[in-house]
């Protein structure tokens, strides 16, 4: 195998990173100590740019190529996004609406305990013996749903990914 760039990152199915190779694992290194790295990467992982710079930080995160493709939003090197877990909000959820049974015979309960909606009138009740009608379940006009995130994940497979450290500078085209 050719030697590695400095600053190239590659996938280890071992849990530690090999001799002249680091974890992406956001790591605040010393520029004194690396600097050809830090030339590289500068601080778009993080870091002050003074005295340290960040390796990147994949640990629960998957790579995205930096740039802009068709009809995509731009990203730069270093930016985070995405969510491991999503709460959704009703404006995400497809638009659907709940039958509501009612009728139009005049009302004749206070109550609601299995009748349902009457026909509008004076009469102060707004309920009606169903007769042959279906009321619907009480459950259907409650909220639903617990307000709780859910796994926002696609299918992984956890690896290590490892950034070179020590290899061949990488020259410009």
């Amino acid at each position: 195998m050719s030697e590695a760039f400095i600053g190239e990152v590659r996938l280890f199915a071992g849990n530690f990173a090999p001799q002249g190779w680091m974890k992406c694992d956001g790591a605040l290194l010393p520029i004194s100590q690396n600097t050809a790295l830090f030339s590289l990467l500068g601080t778009n992982y993080g870091g002050n740019g003074i005295s340290n710079f960040a390796l990147p930080n994949l640990i629960g995160r998957m790579p995205l190529h930096a740039g802009q493709g068709p009809g995509l939003s731009e990203h730069v090197l270093g930016e985070t996004g995405g969510e491991t877990a999503h709460t959704l909000t009703a404006q995400e959820m497809p638009a659907h609406g709940h039958a509501l049974m009612a009728t139009s015979a005049l009302p004749a309960y206070n109550a609601a305990n299995g009748h349902v909606l009457a026909k509008v009138s004076s009469a102060t009740p707004p309920y009606h013996d169903p007769a042959d009608l279906v009321a619907a379940a009480p459950a259907i006009l409650q909220p639903a749903g617990g307000g709780t995130p859910h796994n926002n994940r696609q299918p992984y497979l956890t690896l290590t990914f490892m950034i070179c450290m020590q290899g061949i500078f990488p020259s410009r085209p």
